[in-house]
């Protein structure tokens, strides 16, 4: 590809100069006009012309048209460069001699430049990629990231919240949140890849201002989506593709809140980068345990860094890298007042407000990925990841032994590594074959030192003096999938996509599955579509949170278990069927209607048996879960809102792994009862606005649930809640500064207490509200 160069350019500027002498004065009624082309010959609209003199001033300026025509009037008559410049070309230029009453014609012609070039292919290979992940059969929710800057506090707003606008997915403490009645068992991919599970909840690993993109996928799902399957976080990353640049944001306000971020982006010549960084603090780092909006306690600091790099090969492939980590320090809140239910010889009081434990956590991952596609029939994925996460609980070994009887602290840490391969074969119009292998192995580990007090044979506190019992396990687990599908166009309205995958596991216990997977899209109207689906799914337990566990080594301690038994977790099996609607009502509105059913045997559920904010997986024998989502999107230039509404009901029968965890009275109800999930919400919503008027935004969000499960065996549950959060949003562009944004946020603006948890149900450890109303301000710096 050719370029003019500097030289080329002087050399036309003193050309120009040495005829300078020619140009004498006249009646303006000399003019210029051509035409702007692409090295094709197609016409350029839009480009910018500027006729100037010998000095380098403007004599005149216009633009192009439709037909990259262009005509400048009443220039004098003389000798000038005539300087084009275009979005994605290299800029152009040319000589013109004017004469009184004639007019000057010139013809450019402007070469692409690297970085259109760049985004270009680019773009081509992002459809191809996007081709590897069919939603056939399944139900997508799309947010993008002008959607995210809309929200109330912006990318400010962690990955979880954001999450919490799509249909279906309740929050819940400590950051997780929960898809269709499912705990947890959400895969996250970045731009195709999956990143295995860290320990602690995911949605706080990733800083929300990386995303250009992100799709939940629910429902049944294509045979390329295994392992965890409740919802499909697919994120696609930011890039330098659309030209360089950067931001800077700072962010604080209520609860000691501080936070500053910023990114640069660009392409030079093959390549593309976004590098991104974050670090804050805050002083309600995890819900708090009272509902005064003071929690004791509870500072933390947190920080981020993400990166993307990619490398294009040739037009039709490139590699990738992506990189990340993810530091969170907690200390765990405190509920004053507390009574002591234990002596500690030497320790005659302790006061509750004083307990000093706190939570380290890390993640950090790290994929490189070979893309490609021939441009016609094939495309190709092949990638490499690793994650390395550790999750470090320490107690207060006073005051834990005091209030508890036990003080402990726990170490979790796992490194998984593995590869991807995912394929796209067009054989013809009406069939699209894809395939693909998955194989990731990981290492756990778990230190445990907990300190204990010897008892009676009623219970009671035999000792002051407590001793302290270690244990220590590295665990190797490996999963192993491969599919195989074939999405079938049957006419221009109906299209089937089915398939067949096969998973692995060898962990704590060895299983295996060959799923079908089956999904049917039928375009009734060009405005509307239904979609129907099976799935059949295998998922086993979180490798990352099973820590082998010896019972009987806390017999007769105060940390005894109140059942001896303890039956290894077991991979959960599942028939899931979906249908659904989409209405497009005209070019502004969207309505839609979905309803599942699972059936699950080996049902999998995790709850917190203990102080340290690390859950543990258990099964029940066999449960169900099945609801309906009710959705509404409105969007145009200048004002956008959303609606969704959700009912759902999920069961679960006997327990039967993990049991030592609970009470035998409860175990005894739970094994002749369908008993409610702990995170189980009957009635989940969230509905949003954002309006833009001149330079300003106004926008609102809230979200809303009947309250998830709590009491003996989950009978009953937490109060209806809600949360309202504004924000108005000003986009600046003042001299010297150049454009930046401002954003004033208020949330919880109805000050309402709610509470997520009430420190009772099923594996759920102390009580948890929400944040009462508070008052944020940011600003942006774009460059």
């Amino acid at each position: 590809m050719k370029h003019r160069t500097l030289s080329s350019h002087a050399a036309l500027l003193f050309f120009t100069q040495a005829l300078a002498g020619h140009v004498y004065a006249a009646a303006n009624d000399a003019s210029v006009d051509g035409i702007v082309t692409d090295s094709l010959g197609k016409p350029i609209a839009n480009a910018s012309v500027v006729v100037q003199t010998a000095t380098g001033t403007s004599a005149g300026a216009t633009k192009t048209d439709a037909s990259g025509r262009f005509s400048v009037h009443n220039v004098a008559p003389g000798t000038y460069a005539i300087v084009v410049t275009a979005r994605g070309f290299a800029s152009g230029s040319s000589v013109a001699t004017t004469s009184a009453g004639k007019e000057s014609s010139v013809t450019l012609a402007l070469t692409t430049s690297d970085a259109i070039d760049v985004q270009v292919s680019a773009k081509r290979l992002d459809q191809a990629r996007n081709g590897l992940s069919p939603e056939t059969g399944s139900s997508v929710y799309r947010i993008t990231d002008s959607d995210i800057k809309n929200m109330p506090q912006g990318e400010s707003t962690p990955l979880n919240q954001v999450l919490l606008q799509a249909p279906g997915v309740a929050q819940d403490s400590y950051g997780q949140v929960h898809v269709r009645g499912e705990h947890a068992n959400l895969q996250y991919r970045i731009n195709g890849i999956m990143i295995p599970e860290p320990i602690t909840g995911f949605g706080q690993s990733f800083d929300t201002r990386i995303i250009d993109q992100v799709d939940l996928l629910t429902g049944a799902l294509p045979a390329q989506y295994g392992l965890r399957t409740a919802g499909i976080v697919d994120i696609k990353t930011k890039s330098g593709e659309d030209g360089n640049g950067g931001t800077l944001d700072t962010y604080g306000g209520s609860h000691g809140t501080a936070q500053t971020s910023g990114n640069v982006y660009g392409t030079k010549g093959a390549l593309t980068y976004f590098f991104s960084g974050s670090a804050g603090v805050n002083d309600l780092g995890i819900e708090a345990p009272t509902s005064n909006g003071s929690p004791l306690h509870d500072h933390t600091r947190q920080g981020d860094a993400f990166g993307y790099m990619s490398y294009l090969i040739n037009p039709l492939t490139r590699v990738s890298v992506v990189f990340g980590t993810s530091s969170n320090q907690f200390q765990l809140p405190n509920t004053p007042g507390l009574q002591p239910q234990f002596t500690l010889a030497g320790q005659p009081g302790f006061n509750s407000a004083n307990l000093n434990e706190t939570q380290s956590e890390l993640t950090q991952f790290a994929t490189v990925a070979l893309q490609g596609t021939n441009g016609d029939k094939l495309d190709y994925q092949l990638s490499y990841f690793s994650r390395y996460t550790r999750t470090q609980f320490n107690g207060d070994p006073i005051g834990d032994l005091i209030f508890n009887g036990v003080a402990s602290q726990d170490f979790r840490s796992n490194w998984a590594n593995g590869v991807q391969g995912d394929t796209t074969y067009r054989l013809n119009s009406s069939h699209t074959l894809r395939a693909g292998v998955y194989f990731e192995q990981d290492s756990a580990v778990a230190n445990d030192s907990v300190s204990v007090f010897q008892t009676n044979p009623d219970g009671t506190q035999s000792t002051f003096q407590p001793n302290t019992i270690n244990s220590a396990s590295t665990t190797i687990g490996r999963l192993f999938g491969v599919y195989v599908q074939d999405e079938w166009k049957l006419s221009d309205k109906l299209i089937l996509n089915y398939g067949l995958r096969f998973d692995m596991m060898n962990e704590v216990v060895n299983a295996n599955q060959l799923s079908p997977r089956i999904g049917l899209v039928y375009k009734a109207t060009p405005s509307t579509t239904l979609h129907a689906g099976y799935a059949r799914y295998f998922t086993p337990p979180p490798l990352e949170l099973l820590a082998p566990t010896t019972v009987a080594q806390f017999n007769n301690t105060t940390n005894q278990s109140a059942s001896p038994q303890n039956s290894p977790v077991q991979p959960e099996r599942s028939n899931y069927y979906d249908v659904g609607v989409t209405q497009r009502v005209n070019s502004a509105i969207t309505v839609g209607v979905d309803a599942y059913y699972k059936q699950a045997t080996d049902l999998l559920d995790e709850g917190q048996f203990g102080t340290a904010l690390i859950n543990t997986p258990f099964n029940y024998a066999s449960g169900h879960d099945y609801g309906v989502e009710l959705t509404a999107n409105y969007k145009d230039d200048r004002f956008s809102a959303y609606v969704n509404l959700a009912l759902s009901h999920a069961t679960g029968e006997n327990i039967v792994s993990g049991q030592f965890n609970f009470a035998p009275d409860e175990l005894a109800y739970i094994a002749s009862h369908n008993v409610n999930l702990d995170h189980d919400q009957l009635l989940t919503g969230s509905a949003g606005i954002a309006y833009t008027y001149a330079r300003t935004t106004y926008t609102a969000d809230d979200v809303f649930g009947s309250g998830l499960r709590s009491g003996f065996a989950n009978t009953d549950h937490v109060p209806f809640y809600t949360v309202l959060n504004l924000a108005v949003i000003h986009h600046f562009q003042a001299p010297l500064i150049g454009k930046f944004d401002g954003r004033v946020v208020v949330v919880n603006l109805f000050n309402r207490t709610y509470e997520l948890r009430d420190g009772t149900g099923i594996g759920v450890g102390a009580a948890q509200f929400g944040p009462t109303r508070a008052f944020y301000a940011g600003l942006t710096k774009y460059f």
